[in-house]
């Protein structure tokens, strides 16, 4: 388990959304919220542990875009997300600017 979390950790990335367009395309993209760790999710996926990837898509916090978010993206297309390839799916996150405090 340890190898294949290094594995994904490894080939985590960034990316532009019109790299992205193709696998939105082919439905193949997942997005998920920021309070979960794109390799955590990626892990479980690869290993089919089927109940935390439920209890995820259960709770929303992995979800396919919809189609406002696709055409938001759309419209800013210097948007940027992590990402992390678990074929056949492509792991997204979006990156938002961080406010001054």
């Amino acid at each position: 388990m340890s190898d294949l979390r290094a594995e994904l950790t490894e080939i985590l990335d960034e990316a532009e959304w019109e790299w992205l367009i193709p696998h939105v395309q082919r439905d193949a993209v997942i997005l998920v919220v920021p309070e979960l760790s794109l390799v955590d999710v990626g892990v479980a996926i690869a290993s089919d542990k089927i109940p935390s990837v439920q209890q995820w898509i259960d709770e929303q916090l992995i979800t396919k875009p919809t189609t406002v978010q696709v055409g938001e993206w759309n419209c800013s297309r210097s948007k940027r997300f992590n990402t992390l390839i678990v074929q056949p799916y492509v792991l997204v996150q979006e990156i938002t600017a961080v406010s001054a405090k």
